[in-house]
Formats: structure tokens, sequence, C-alpha cells
């Protein structure tokens, strides 16, 4: 299968997969909200995002380990892909063991005195902490798994597990709401054993599809220089990760200081709603980066920059013809899906989404960059507005700025990384800035202002029960005319025909 032929089936497993798990995990958290009640879901949105954290890692550990097989593939060395899948393993297996030694003593004050948790539920949030260390050791043990799968441009099967894993998920929501225990750690527990299901489903397949997953770690396959460039690579980018995660997590736990479990409830069900059309975003990057990652091993940084800012642009267009109209209609949608909407849930959706877009206009530049290796100026430079956000958040706050004031903070922080990238690259690999704005920016104009004024008159001049859906599919309509004849080349245009011709 030729690399765009690959390109196309991964991206519509992916989005196939996308659709359905957007859908289920909705409405999984709908009846999970309902099960557990607002305060209680707070309590496992802020106590499991202490945990999760730490839980970064485990990406940054996918993109690095992804990165070095994919970068070895197209350079031709399979050998040296047997090295590096078999150090990552020990290199996961040595970060279980560090996590756990740091996290498990800190429990009782992390949930007792760091957090507000009311005190009749400290011993149920100490539960939920503990499992949920147990579910991180999980989430890294799938990881160099995962990333085999991905190297391989394997998307179906990791699309497969994870609808299966979304499918579990709705079942434990709705077996949840019929339970006489304590739901909140009844919800842990089986959350614990689905991704103890889901390491079982990545290993067991690596295993017995891929020679290089079956390793023995004898003296000649332990590498200290290789490990030392996978812990450097992994180090850096997780550090940009730990600094996103200042921007979710951290803000979190200034919403939890300043207003306690029920604000986290609001944000936590943005972060659903954001990460779930994050799931969308993520189906052209898993299809798009292990090719990034191969042109530059192949030693080709022009295809390398031409697929990356083909991702930049892709990635958006979907951004924007999902987040706009959803944007419109979020009061109605989500007095539909949720019986209790709690207080400025509508607020953090929509900044969450508009932060999300300006970061996708430049995200393919971000793969350019780990594809070539070259993290430390960069990663400096993109964190360190992501982590002056939380005091800027904290004193915004703290001297009577609303929730809105908060959120428009994270937005232009996001809105400058993106930018930053843009004069990054030309310094490091003479990206034409002028000809990126002509060719990815420009060409997503025309779309978001007419997807704006579709939904503007939509919302306008209808008043009916479920207008959000008709307000989705009059945008899909408008927005897919205006893809093809505004945001897509003459020469991508010819490429789907071709495609369609010849199916």
């Amino acid at each position: 299968m030729d690399a765009n032929k690959r390109i196309i089936t991964n991206t519509i497993a992916q989005y196939t997969k996308s659709i359905i798990n957007i859908c289920l995990s909705l409405y999984s958290t709908r009846l999970i909200l309902e099960a557990l009640n607002i305060s209680d879901y707070g309590i496992y949105s802020v106590v499991a995002g202490v945990v999760g954290m730490f839980g970064y890692l485990a990406n940054s550990l996918v993109v690095t380990t992804q990165r070095y097989i994919s970068y070895y593939y197209g350079a031709g060395d399979k050998e040296y892909v047997k090295k590096v899948f078999a150090n990552s393993v020990l290199v996961h297996i040595i970060i279980c063991a560090i996590f756990c030694a740091i996290l498990i003593p800190i429990g009782n004050y992390m949930v007792g005195s760091f957090l507000n948790i009311a005190a009749n539920r400290i011993n149920a949030a100490l539960a939920v902490y503990y499992v949920t260390i147990l579910m991180l050791v999980m989430t890294i043990g799938s990881t160099p798994f995962k990333a085999l799968l991905i190297a391989h441009e394997n998307i179906v099967y990791i699309s497969v597990v994870e609808v299966i894993d979304g499918v579990l998920k709705l079942v434990l929501a709705i077996v949840l709401m019929y339970l006489d225990v304590d739901k909140l750690i009844f919800y842990s527990l089986m959350m614990l054993v689905i991704l103890s299901l889901n390491f079982m489903a990545y290993f067991g397949y690596c295993k017995i599809k891929y020679e290089e997953s079956r390793i023995a770690f004898k003296r000649n396959i332990i590498d200290k220089q290789c490990m030392g460039q996978i812990v450097g690579f992994a180090g850096w980018t997780t550090f940009g990760m730990l600094a996103g995660l200042s921007q979710t997590q951290g803000t979190a736990i200034i919403l939890n200081k300043v207003f306690g479990t029920i604000m986290n409830a609001s944000f936590g069900i943005a972060s659903q709603v954001n990460g779930a059309i994050r799931f969308v975003s993520t189906s052209i990057l898993n299809a798009m980066n292990p090719q990034i990652m191969k042109a530059e091993g192949q030693g080709d940084r022009q295809e390398m920059l031409s697929l990356a800012g083909k991702e930049s642009k892709f990635s958006t267009a979907l951004m924007i013809l999902i987040s706009i109209p959803l944007m419109y209609e979020m009061p109605s949608i989500l007095a539909f899906w949720l019986k209790t909407v709690p207080p400025n849930t509508e607020v953090f959706c929509r900044a969450l989404m508009i932060a999300f877009i300006c970061d996708q206009t430049t995200l393919g530049l971000h793969a350019a960059n780990q594809a070539m290796g070259k993290l430390k100026i960069y990663t400096l430079a993109t964190t360190l507005p992501k982590i002056m956000l939380i005091p800027i958040m904290w004193f915004a706050l703290k001297l009577g700025g609303s929730v809105d004031v908060a959120m428009a903070c994270y937005i232009a922080i996001e809105l400058l990384v993106a930018i930053f990238r843009l004069p990054y690259m030309h310094y490091s690999t003479k990206l034409n800035v002028g000809n990126y704005i002509s060719k990815v920016i420009m060409p997503l104009i025309p779309l978001c202002i007419i997807e704006c004024i579709v939904c503007h008159f939509m919302t306008s001049i209808l008043q009916c029960p479920f207008r959000f859906l008709i307000t989705g599919i009059v945008s899909l309509m408008a927005s897919c005319i205006a893809i093809w004849f505004f945001t897509f080349t003459k020469s991508e245009r010819n490429y789907f025909v071709k495609l369609i011709k010849r199916k």
C-alpha cells in the first residue's frame, strides 16, 4: 500500500472510531454524572487529574518510541528498530517504578490536605487516588506496544481497540446507575479493569504480529546510548507536555482551590467535550506523523515540511467544521445531553475549543520539529508561556476576575505558542513563513467565515426542538463545499477525484 493510500485508510479508520467514541463518550458522561452526582464527579475529575499529570509522560513516551521506530524504518535500519523497542520497554518499566515510589507516599497529603474535598468523602477520594496510580501503570505499560502499532501505521487495530474501550465504558456507566455501592470507588475500579484489557489487547497483538516486540533482555540488546537518546527525547517531550498539562489540570486545581468541586465538574465536562473533539484531530496526526518521521529519516526535508503543512491544514479544517456549530449550539446541546448542567460549563467548552483550534493551525510544525529531534530550544520557548498561565490565572481570579477572564488568558497563551512555531521553524529549517501562511492559514479563513454565517443564520431564524441537529447538518454541507473550493488545492481536489473514480 503506497503512502497516500495508507494515510487515507488510516484516517478513515480513525474518523470512524472517533465518531463512534464521541457518541459513546458523551452519553456515558451523562449517565456517569447522573449516577455519581456533581460533587463526586468533580472529585473523580480532580483526583484522577492529579495522577493524570504524570500520565502525560505516557503520551510523550508514545511519541518518542514511535518517532525513533519510524525514523529508523525510514532509514532502512531494521536491526536498530529492534534495539529501540527493547530499550524503550526497559525505560517504561523503570519509569513505572519511579512513579509508584513518588505517588504512593504522598497520597494522604494530596487528598487530605492539598485538594479541597469534603471531609465525608476523603476516604473514597483516597481509594480513587490509589486506583488511579494503578491505571497510570497500565497506561505506561501499554505505551511501547501502541507506539509500535503507530510506527507500523496499523491504525485500524488501534481504532478497533479504542471502540471496544468506549463500548465497555458505556456498559459501565449503565451498570453504575443500578448499583447500591459506593459508586465512585466502583467506577474507579472498573476503569482500571478496562485499562488492563487495553494493555492485554496491545501486548498480545504485537507479540504475535511484530518480530521486534518478541525481545529477550540480553546484554547485547541493552544499549546505554540508545536508552540515553530515548530518555533525552522523552524528557524534553514530557517537559513540553507537562506545560500543556498546566493549562488543563493546573487550571482544574486552581478552579478547585477558588471555587470548589462544583466548578471542577463544569471544567471536567468541558474537558470531556474537548477530549472527544481531540479524538478526531488525533486521527489525522496518527495517520500522518509516521510519514513525517519517515520522510525525515530518508533525508527528504521538503517532503517532511510539506506533510507537516498538510497535517496542520487538514486537522484545523476538521476542527473548524466540528467546533463552530458546537459553539453556537452549546446551550441547547448541554441541556439535551445533561439533565443538570453545572454552572459555567458553556464558557469552558467554548474556550477550550477556541484554544484547540489556535493550536491546530501550526501543530504540524510541532511534528516536524520532533522528526528533526531538535527539542531543547523549541520546548523551552513553547513551554514558558504555558507555565506562566497558572500564576497569571491565579492572580486574575484573586483580584476579582471572572471565569471568562481566566479562560481568555488560556486562549491567548495557546495563540501565542501557535504563532511562535512559525519564526522558529524558519530559523531551524528555513521554512518559508509567507508560503506557509498562504497555503495553510489563508485557505482556512473562508471556511471559518462561511461556517459562522451559516450557524448564526440557523440559530437566528430557527426556534424548534433539536435545532442543533439541523444546524449541524446544514453547516456540515456548507463546510464541505467551502473545504472543497477554498481549503483544498487543485492538486488535492484532483487526487481525491482520482481516488473516488478508482474505488
